[in-house]
């Protein structure tokens, strides 16, 4: 009787663990793209792997942390099983991160004996170390028996093809050990002699043989590849010395080179070594849908490359590809490896502050109409701010940061600081988007994959002081992220060196619960250590302790704890001030405030956190409102229609969102700006002894409460009803969980397509107005 099959997503479940727990491991691969009821919004590939979920009789679940897409897979199956009609097998999320750190060791290990727990809870059996040293020992010997068979590709002459490689690497993953064995044998008996220009392929990984067949019907032979579908990833084997959980988990320390939060350096000189090894013709970078981490590799990549003389040709398809149409592109590519790799930088231009870019609509950039004074002044106090950290920077030590990456600790080290997103809105709201756009293309770095993010980066690119926003951003000696993304580390390491800065990148952990509290808003200020898992906060606690040693090292300042605690004391009470601020405007209707003015009155003082003026800041603005309550003042006082913004906020046309006040009587009332001031910042804490395990809190959950399906979904339905919306109006960063949400409490919701850096607010108007009289 064959075993009951675990259905695996991603390349770090130990297939070993899962055999020894009585299981056939299956890797799932998203061959078609399938659709599937209430997934509107979705990949295709997460599509299809929901389908394979619900359409196939699997005994559990198993989905690595892997990409973004493939943690978020784990949170669409608790959020369609939660809401009904999804009779989903048991899930379980082993959220494996890459690392030798100690704090990332006790995290993987924490996790992996949960998931041990897990697998024999299910299979009613335990696993025992000689059970998995066995399964180590098999999976060991069948992996050098593939790598012999896939080796015949490496020779002189090939005689093994790119499509048989991939065929026979997803048939042993998706095989009981014995047909596994059965395929690398029939394999190594089929192999014949084959010809063709030798390529090596990079990239996204290839779930299919779509697009190897498209390469190899052109006359190439793929001879080899580096992403986790193919031999790399396929090969390795563990240390069959140490205890079988240490081998397990040493696998974890060293990431694959083409693991999403890896090196793009590493990757591109590995690669580079392969490619001359393999004596190949070219290297072809193979873009697929939804892959945002590859394209930060390009620039690395082909650097390493020239260095031993491979030519890079760069191909952005579609997972099934013209085959026509890729075979021309091929051969225009050999024709001439030597080619332009970027189109050259339009010359940025200095542009006054009222002027209009060429090509923007008639309305993007036209002004709002402020109600609250704290709005104009506190924009006056940020351009002196800002001049001020020009000329600290220029002394040294600055700092840039990642919103979703603690600030606090800078604070209470005086380190001058901005906030990458606050950059990112400035450059926005000045029009220079297109002018930095151009400039990463030149530099070959992606101008469309986490475009709002980039543009520091782009701004180290720009040569053009004069024309730079409020001067320009000054060349960080420190930068910082939370690598919650697949694009963040790449392209944070791209940044730190073309500037030289320090890298500090915090692990992202992932939130591992099938059942967990939905109202998060009331149990996090007073109760996070009780809400939050235990292993996710002590990983980032000890991240960051560790952090401070290399700031004062860096600085040459000390970290000072009593400052911290003060600094940790004023944030709470800022927060605590939005909180009331939000509350008012929620009661009061018409409403005191629209969102013109409460995104820059909350966001403004919001980069200055942990500041005394952050807190008096958040204090005025509450005292504006509340006075304007007391006083009948209306944003619109004509106010019929209430709406909120599910999204980025349109930094560079802030005036859309007064453009149906007049004519509709209809209010922009709520963003996520004031909203998540109010409710995800607050954390209480006792002192010194607290206090940096409170500032983990704080951030352990950053984006939890925007981006995972359950917990977004009902606070922006909380928002929307304790704001008495009428309507909701989304851009493309909304998450599709949310908006279902909101229409499942009654909420309608209008989808723009668009993105908040668009210049295309006029050509919608049309929409929006149809929209607001529906309602």
């Amino acid at each position: 009787m064959s075993a009951p099959i675990l259905a695996c997503v991603g390349a770090d479940i130990p297939r070993e663990l899962v055999a020894a727990a009585g299981f056939t491991p299956v890797r799932l691969s998203a061959a078609t793209a399938q659709t599937t009821d209430g997934l509107a919004g979705q990949t295709p590939r997460t599509s299809g792997l929901v389908a394979q979920v619900r359409n196939r009789d699997f005994a559990g679940v198993a989905i690595a942390h892997g990409c973004v897409e493939d943690a978020q897979l784990f949170s669409v199956l608790r959020e369609l099983s939660r809401v009904g009609g999804f009779p989903a097998p048991p899930v379980v999320h082993l959220d494996i991160l890459h690392g030798a750190e100690p704090a990332v060791r006790a995290y993987n290990r924490a996790r992996l004996a949960s998931f041990k727990a897990w697998l024999e809870t299910l299979g009613g059996r335990a696993v025992t170390a000689d059970a998995l040293r066995a399964e180590i020992a098999a999976s060991n010997a069948q992996r050098r028996s593939l790598a012999e068979v896939l080796a015949l590709r490496a020779e002189k002459t090939p005689k093994l093809s790119g499509v048989q490689a991939l065929d026979l690497i997803r048939h042993v993953s998706q095989a009981p050990r014995e047909d596994g064995d059965r395929a690398i044998e029939a394999a190594r008996a089929q192999a014949r002699p084959l010809s063709g220009r030798r390529v090596l392929v990079t990239g996204s990984p290839h779930e299919t043989t779509a697009v190897y067949a498209a390469i190899e019907a052109a006359g190439y032979v793929i001879v080899g590849e580096d992403h986790d579908w193919g031999e790399p990833s396929a090969v390795v084997l563990l240390d069959e010395s140490l205890d079988p959980f240490d081998a397990l988990a040493a696998r974890w320390e060293a990431p694959p080179s083409s693991a999403p939060t890896g090196s793009s350096k590493v990757r591109a000189q590995a690669l580079a070594a392969q490619a001359s090894g393999l004596d190949v013709d070219a290297v072809l970078h193979v873009r697929l849908p939804g892959d945002e981490a590859s394209p930060w590799d390009v620039a690395e990549t082909r650097k390493a490359l020239a260095a031993v003389g491979k030519p890079l040709a760069t191909l952005r398809l579609d997972p099934v590809p013209d085959t026509a149409d890729l075979a021309a592109k091929l051969s225009a590519f050999f024709a001439d490896p030597s080619g332009p790799i970027a189109p050259a930088p339009r010359a940025p231009k200095p542009v006054t502050d009222g002027a209009k870019r060429p090509g923007a609509a008639a309305n993007v950039g036209r002004r709002s109409q402020k109600a609250l004074t704290s709005t104009a002044d506190f924009a006056t106090w940020q351009r002196d701010w800002f001049a001020e950290v020009r000329r600290k920077a220029a002394e040294g030590p600055f700092a840039v940061v990642n919103a979703d990456a603690p600030q606090e600790i800078l604070r209470a080290m005086d380190i001058p600081y901005v906030v990458n997103q606050w950059w990112a809105s400035i450059v926005a709201a000045k029009q220079r988007g297109r002018d930095y756009a151009a400039l990463l293309r030149a530099a070959d770095y992606p101008s469309d994959v986490e475009s709002y993010s980039a543009q520091g980066l782009a701004a180290a690119l720009d040569t053009d002081v004069e024309a730079a926003p409020w001067g320009g951003l000054p060349k960080p000696d420190i930068l910082a992220l939370t690598a919650g993304s697949d694009a963040g580390p790449k392209l944070f390491e791209a940044w730190a060196r073309e500037t030289g800065a320090e890298l500090f990148a915090y692990a992202r952990s992932i939130e591992g619960r099938w059942d967990l509290p939905l109202e998060w808003w009331s149990d996090l200020p007073e109760r996070w250590e009780e809400t939050l898992e235990a292993e996710r906060l002590d990983l980032l606690t000890a991240q960051l302790e560790a952090s401070i040693p290399r700031l004062e090292a860096i600085t040459g300042r000390k970290f000072e704890p009593a400052r911290f605690v003060e600094v940790m004391n004023l944030v709470n009470e800022q927060e605590d001030y939005y909180r009331r601020t939000r509350d008012l405007i929620a009661a009061t209707h018409p409403a005191p405030a629209g969102i013109v003015d409460t995104m820059p009155a909350t966001m403004v003082p919001q980069w200055h956190r942990g500041s005394v003026w952050g807190r008096d800041a958040a204090r005025r603005f509450y005292e504006e409102v509340a006075a304007r309550v007391e006083a009948g003042e209306a944003a619109c006082p004509g106010e019929k229609i209430r709406l909120m913004w599910v999204g980025r906020g349109l930094w560079s046309d802030m005036g859309f969102y007064q453009r149906w006040e007049e004519s509709h009587g209809a209010v922009f009332v709520w963003s996520m700006y004031l909203g998540l001031a109010a409710d995800g910042y607050l954390r209480s804490f006792e002192g010194e002894k607290d206090a940096m395990r409170a500032l983990a809190a704080r951030f352990v959950t950053m984006g939890d409460e925007l981006r995972m399906p359950t917990w977004a979904g009902a606070w922006h339905v909380k928002e929307a009803q304790t704001h008495g919306v009428h309507g909701a109006v989304a851009i493309d960063d909304a998450d599709p969980f949310v908006l279902a949400a909101l229409e499942r409490a009654g909420v309608p919701v209008l989808r723009l397509p668009m993105s908040n850096m668009s210049l295309e607010g006029d050509a919608l108007e049309a929409a929006v107005t149809a929209f607001i009289e529906s309602l």
